[in-house]
């Protein structure tokens, strides 16, 4: 209440707090309530009379014949996968609303004055009355820290650029190599940070504030990471979708892997080769991240970012980028959709970046991309410009927890009874499902990438570890423990580190080790080994769904 009894709105962070705080009740009661159900159903005989506790056989034109569990273990099954979801999509939102009570909490430096003009909280979408036209002025910000082995192949491949951008400038960050000295025999503008306490995005908003005031409507920025070269048309394809169309803010990179660095690095040029797909069938639209790697944006856009920040989205006034962020890129993005921009990623707009050398900097790196996807989400509360970002990440929690269900509970009836819930050929037919779907995916990558993708055992493999990463971001943001950036010293890498593959445990299968009974009621373990292959069923249907043809961008 205000001063003289009226009602006064909440703070927008309080707000969202609210909001994810209820969702978060909602889904758990309703967790439990799935839960119980299909325990009830497991255990007891309560449902007789409404659905069958005997084994259905299934005869499909009196050829095939399948034996299916009962029908209360089938109903109990699917009651359980929607509890697993749920409950996924409960631990999610309470994390985030942990997140976002912490922020919202954190004292910050007063704010900025915001520029004439610029309205906090006001839209982006349709501010550009005109796009770049020739003379327009695009600067290129680049980001560095002890980037001495890759920066000038970064500012070559923009020199190399169809439409060149006019000027480059070198953000250096506490270099110790010579970084400083080849950027500037290179004809680009080193800028040297004072201060800064906010690592890459800390950097940028340095430069920023340099940069952006003197800035024109139609002039554009292009920010870039300093171990990555950009595709020849590059920027002339992002100025010409920006002069196209007024109401689009910024245009996105669509990333690939360079060569090297051995079996980790295939997988993750695999990786990003099937990311670059998805955005292509989406026609460049739907950007997940303006990445990194290489995007343009306009300057307004940014500015209108800078003066919202604080009151529609989360940040220090007057700073673009939030320096709390552990994944700055995502979290502008969200910024600008929460804005109401329009962005695109167009598949002409490609660069090539560097892939971690290594397992334990692949660790590093996803750890912190997947801990600071989370968190930029609990910054951002549960809203319909992050509605979508929410799905993918409780489609990744589910996946998490669907995936080790297969591999334990499947491997558990195999031990316990030498055979597969639901038979070979079924599970056959499925595993050709995916070896298709993983060679249509990743075909652009080469015959390395086709042949690492054909046993599906190896893809497999660093999918679960992808998964454990997952697992690891949200413990490393629920225990709040400090963040590793773990910058790659490429120079001092040896060829040999670049290809060792981490060892696994193996175990050798021989006898059952497990016997039925010792393995618990029957009827629990044919109820979860029917979770298993429900959520099996969603993800080839998936798998399907990405073989459709479909017109890309």
């Amino acid at each position: 209440m205000g001063p003289h009894g009226e009602a006064v709105a909440a703070p927008a962070p309080y707000r969202r707090t609210r909001r994810l705080g209820w969702a978060w009740g909602g889904l758990a009661a309703t967790a439990v309530v799935l839960l119980g159900a299909g325990a009830a159903l497991v255990t007891t005989d309560w449902f007789d009379g409404i659905v069958t506790h005997e084994t259905i056989r299934l005869t499909l034109g009196g050829l095939v014949t399948i034996d299916l569990p009962s029908g209360a273990v089938l109903l109990a099954a699917v009651l359980l996968s929607a509890s697993l979801a749920v409950a996924v999509a409960a631990a999610e939102l309470g994390r985030a609303q942990q997140a976002l009570a912490a922020k919202a909490n954190r004292p910050g430096p007063p704010g900025a004055p915001v520029r004439a003009g610029e309205r906090p909280g006001a839209p982006v979408a349709g501010r550009g009355t005109r796009g770049p036209t020739a003379a327009a002025h695009i600067t290129a910000l680049i980001p560095a820290h002890d980037e001495a082995t890759t920066i000038g192949a970064t500012i070559d491949s923009l020199r190399a650029q169809r439409r060149p951008p006019d000027a480059i400038v070198v953000v250096t960050d506490r270099c110790t190599d010579a970084t400083e000295d080849i950027a500037a025999d290179r004809g680009a503008r080193v800028l040297i940070t004072r201060g800064n306490t906010g690592r890459k995005a800390g950097a940028l908003n340095q430069a920023l504030a340099e940069l952006l005031p003197s800035a024109r409507e139609e002039d554009a920025i292009l920010v870039m990471d300093a171990d990555t070269v950009l595709a020849p048309d590059f920027l002339a394809v992002a100025e010409s979708r920006l002069e196209a169309d007024p109401d689009l803010q910024a245009v996105g990179g669509v990333f690939m892997g360079d060569p090297g660095a051995g079996l980790v690095g295939q997988l993750q040029r695999n990786e990003y080769v099937r990311y670059a797909r998805t955005i292509a069938r989406r026609k460049g639209r739907r950007v997940t991240v303006l990445t990194g790697t290489g995007s343009l944006f306009r300057a307004p856009a940014l500015r209108a970012v800078a003066a919202s920040r604080g009151s529609s989205v989360p940040g220090t006034p007057g700073d673009v980028y939030d320096a709390s962020a552990l994944t700055e890129d995502n979290e502008l993005t969200l910024a600008l959709r929460t804005l109401g921009a329009r962005l695109v990623s167009p598949r002409e707009c490609r660069a090539v970046t560097e892939v971690m050398p290594t397992w334990r900097h692949l660790w590093r790196q996803r750890v912190r991309w997947d801990r600071g996807a989370l968190e930029n989400l609990g910054a951002y509360g549960l809203t319909l410009s992050s509605a979508r970002y929410w799905w993918q990440q409780i489609g990744l929690a589910y996946a998490t927890v669907a995936v080790n269900l297969y591999v334990l509970l499947v491997l558990l009836t195999w031990l316990a009874t030498g055979t597969l819930v639901l038979g070979l050929r079924w599970w056959t037919a499925i595993t050709v499902i995916f070896v298709v779907e993983r060679l249509v995916t990743v075909w652009r990558a080469g015959w390395r990438g086709r042949l690492l993708a054909l046993p599906l055992a190896v893809e497999l493999a660093y999918s679960e570890l992808i998964l454990v990463v997952f697992v690891r971001g949200l413990v490393d943001a629920v225990l709040r423990r400090q963040a590793v950036w773990g910058h790659v010293d490429r120079a001092s890498l040896s060829g040999t580190a670049a290809v060792a593959a981490p060892v696994g445990a193996l175990a050798v299968l021989g006898e059952p080790v497990v016997s039925w009974a010792a393995a618990g009621s029957t009827g629990w373990i044919a109820t979860l080994s029917a979770v298993v292959a429900f959520n099996t069923v969603v993800f080839a249907a998936l798998a399907l769904l990405e073989l459709v043809p479909r017109r890309q961008a």
